[in-house]
């Protein structure tokens, strides 16, 4: 391939195409060898009415082979997807929702002729609080009485997942980064109570399906005869199962945060009204992170101007939360996702090229860290230096609150614990961010005692 040319790292697997760029545009190549598969899926209407209902990320068809290789066939450029996010990194209903549009298309596309050969959480991305499906060539001729190939692969990737979450009532993003080609059925098996055995649907595609497999092992197996109406009966199982699966609230910390925020007096109002007019006031803001974004209070001030928004917090329940109020004002401005400033998702994947680190897809032009400084620095001893290394990484423009050690908030995180923070002050933090961003602007957020700055990245 020539140099101007640049594979996906992720794009290896597949022998029906791949993702490459070319001048830093996204394009997917459709090899000779999908050619019959690809023609019907267009040609039978699958894709129009796929891309029409939202479910399938649209194309423009380029009949032009800009890899100059020998098996190409077409090359498309999908829309465009403002930012990249991977299913570790979604909240309980994201992974849900992304699980039951995986299964409207394996069921939708049987009525075109045609079979979906894959169920990876990774071909799903989302537009705001709406999954979209990203890969154009996962949609294959159906071969009347075959199994469904990626069963197996769903039940590790979304069931799992779903399940634990479920019976555990904890949040399960590390284990998922852990296997990201999904949680093995054994291992979930063994996790799960007994008494998930008597939920029929759990029994059939967890317990048993892993016997079975088990069983299976390094045998060459029958050929199995699976028919259509045993297809559509798998299908409505897994999804009468996926749909009765839900995430008890539970509250946590900081779930109610801005609540609590908002009694005192004109502190809410205050800090909006300035941040507000910093905004305003910044030219060509297009893209923007609120991290430790709580409930999305400032998410949503940044979207309503407009701006492509990241909501990043550590609190899964304050992200499903975010994304379930997401999804009745329909808004594509705001992706919510869960992330740990002191350990954001990192590269994986072979060559830990695969699946890039959060630090590395974030680049935004204004990030917001509000009520966060605190945590970091009291709650999780990281200097101001490297928290100011952390923003220099991922954003141009920095809005950032500082609280000092006398506030309540400082106080509570400081019971039972020594305060070995003596380098906690303003002065400290002035000069540790200045190392690598310029002061614009202060201001005192009313009745607080807690300030906003207004950065801009050192460019040089």
């Amino acid at each position: 391939m020539p140099a101007s040319f640049k594979t996906h790292a992720s794009s290896y697997r597949d022998p029906s195409g791949f993702i490459f760029k070319k001048e830093e545009v996204l394009y997917r190549q459709v090899n000779k060898i999908f050619k019959a598969d690809f023609d019907l899926f267009i040609n039978s209407g699958c894709y129009q009415s796929f891309a029409g209902k939202g479910w399938l990320i649209p194309h423009e068809t380029i009949p032009e082979n800009f890899t100059n290789t020998d098996d190409w066939y077409l090359t498309l450029k999908p829309a465009n997807i403002p930012f990249i996010s991977y299913p570790y990194e979604w909240s309980f209903d994201m992974l849900k929702d992304a699980a039951l549009l995986t299964l409207n298309l394996l069921k939708e596309s049987l009525q075109y002729g045609l079979i979906l050969k894959d169920a990876t959480p990774y071909n799903i991305q989302f537009l705001g609080s709406r999954p979209v499906f990203i890969d154009t060539l996962s949609f294959e001729k159906y071969e009347e009485q075959e199994p469904w190939i990626a069963y197996r692969q769903f039940c590790e990737c979304f069931l799992s997942p779903l399940l634990l979450s479920c019976y555990s009532k904890q949040p399960l993003q590390q284990l998922m980064l852990a296997y990201p080609e999904g949680i093995p059925l054994a291992i979930t098996r063994s996790l799960l109570p007994w008494r998930s055995k008597f939920s029929l649907h759990t029994y059939l595609h967890i317990h048993l399906h892993a016997g079975i497999a088990e069983k299976s092992k390094g045998e060459k197996g029958k050929k199995i005869i699976f028919t259509r109406r045993k297809l559509q009966n798998l299908i409505s199982s897994l999804e009468g199962l996926v749909n009765n699966l839900t995430l008890k609230p539970r509250s946590t910390p900081w779930s109610a945060y801005y609540d609590e925020a908002s009694q005192r007096k004109d502190y809410l109002l205050h800090k909006k009204e300035i941040i507000n007019d910093w905004i305003d006031k910044t030219d060509n803001i297009k893209t923007a992170a609120d991290l430790g974004s709580n409930d999305g209070e400032f998410s949503f001030l940044l979207a309503n101007k407009n701006i492509q928004t990241i909501a990043g917090d550590f609190d899964p329940q304050c992200i499903n939360n975010l994304y379930n109020r997401l999804k009745g004002k329909k808004t594509t401005y705001i992706l919510p996702l869960i992330i740990d400033i002191a350990n954001p998702s990192p590269a994986i994947g072979v060559n830990n090229e695969e699946r890039t680190a959060f630090t590395s897809r974030l680049n935004a032009d204004l990030t917001l860290a509000l009520a966060l400084l605190h945590h970091l620095a009291i709650g999780r001893n990281i200097p101001f230096e490297l928290i100011a290394v952390f923003f220099q990484h991922v954003t141009h423009q920095l809005i950032i609150e500082f609280i000092p050690k006398e506030d309540e908030k400082v106080q509570g995180m400081l019971t039972g614990k020594k305060d070995i923070y003596t380098a906690y002050t303003v002065t400290d933090f002035e000069k540790a961010f200045t190392k690598y961003f310029k002061i614009v602007d202060t201001k005192a957020i009313t009745g607080s005692g807690r300030v906003l700055y207004r950065m801009t990245k050192n460019e040089n």
